[in-house]
């Protein structure tokens, strides 16, 4: 096996100035550092990360955990964080928690015995408290899609009531004031502060909102057409579905239309993610656009620079803003 030795002999250079050029820290020259990385190339030399995380009491390694990652929404952090991870020379390591609280704190010890201080943490269901204790005990710990005030600057969170306030305005400018709503069943922030935010837009131009248009039903696109032939069933009139996630929303689409129910001509759909999706479906779908992969980029980038005592811990919080991306699922309300 190459070692660090191998490469500083024939290099003639120490093993410090190989590891500065490895690791792109220090200074070096650019002849030296050139010469350094061809012979690293030709000999086949591969640091020894368990010595360096020794050495370092660190891995080099991003953790990022997601309720699942084979989802597409989720998919889409893992991709963000990834590049993070990249653009600092770390490696990546994901878990799943599966939705559950236990999972998810065993999927951060499964880390933290891997020497990785730099962790990206999108918890659903882990009470503040909790989240709390583990920033308090972990130097990289960053939370995504979450605000707890007190670890603000381990929060990197998407405005979710503003976000669902600002496309029911967009719903009520096209004359929509029968709006529907197919919101998650999972007992998490996102489906109450996007539901707030449907109430509070109607609310502020003097609409009463019908609570028995809410449909609940899981957050994916057979949910969403359980959710439509519900609001089928239930005979109440409306001319617009807003959807808390483009799978959904998608859901409710097909359904309505497999029922005779144009989209957007009888009904407006509307969805809130702007995944890949919402640009494939027919019509195409109006949504609000979760900047998931920047947020995940912003996440792990900061995780990094606290574990590896990079960044200066403050209170700056890190707020991101949905923005209305239009499509041709929005037609304006018929007047009868």
């Amino acid at each position: 096996m190459v070692t660090i030795k191998d490469v500083a002999r024939v290099a003639g250079v120490s093993t410090a100035t190989v590891s500065r050029v490895i690791h792109g820290e220090g200074q070096v020259g650019d002849e030296c550092r050139a010469r350094v990385k061809k012979i690293v190339e030709e000999l086949g030399y591969r640091p020894n990360t368990n010595a360096q995380a020794l050495v370092r009491r660190t891995s080099m390694t991003l953790g990022v955990v997601t309720p699942r990652l084979s989802m597409t929404f989720f998919g889409c952090l893992a991709a963000g964080a990834e590049n993070a991870a990249r653009e600092h020379n770390y490696k990546l390591l994901m878990c799943n928690s599966l939705y559950e609280t236990k999972t998810e704190l065993e999927a951060i010890d499964s880390l933290r015995e891997h020497s990785c201080d730099a962790i990206v943490l999108h918890s659903e269901y882990s009470d503040e408290s909790t989240l709390i204790k583990l920033a308090n005990q972990i130097s990289g710990l960053v939370l995504v899609n979450r605000f707890i005030p007190q670890i603000a600057n381990r929060c990197v969170w998407l405005d979710n009531e503003a976000g669902s306030k600002k496309l029911t305005e967009y719903l009520i400018k096209k004359g929509h004031t029968k709006i529907a709503v197919a919101t998650s069943v999972y007992r998490n922030h996102d489906p109450e502060l996007r539901l707030k935010g449907v109430i509070q837009a109607m609310k502020d131009v003097g609409l009463k909102f019908n609570q028995d248009l809410i449909i609940e039903s899981t957050a994916n696109l057979k949910g969403g057409e359980e959710a439509a032939l519900k609001l089928l069933e239930k005979d109440i009139p409306f001319t617009a579905v807003i959807a808390y996630n483009d799978l959904m929303a998608v859901g409710v689409m097909n359904t309505l239309q497999d029922n005779g129910v144009k989209v957007p001509e009888d009904v407006s759909v509307v969805g809130f993610d702007n995944l890949y999706i919402s640009r494939a479906c027919r019509p195409g779908l109006t949504t609000m656009n979760y900047p998931v992969e920047e947020m995940a980029n912003h996440a792990a980038s900061l995780a990094i620079e606290l574990s590896s005592n990079k960044r200066k811990n403050t209170n700056q919080t890190h707020l991101f803003i949905p923005e209305l991306i239009e499509r041709s699922s929005v037609a304006i309300a018929k007047t009868k």
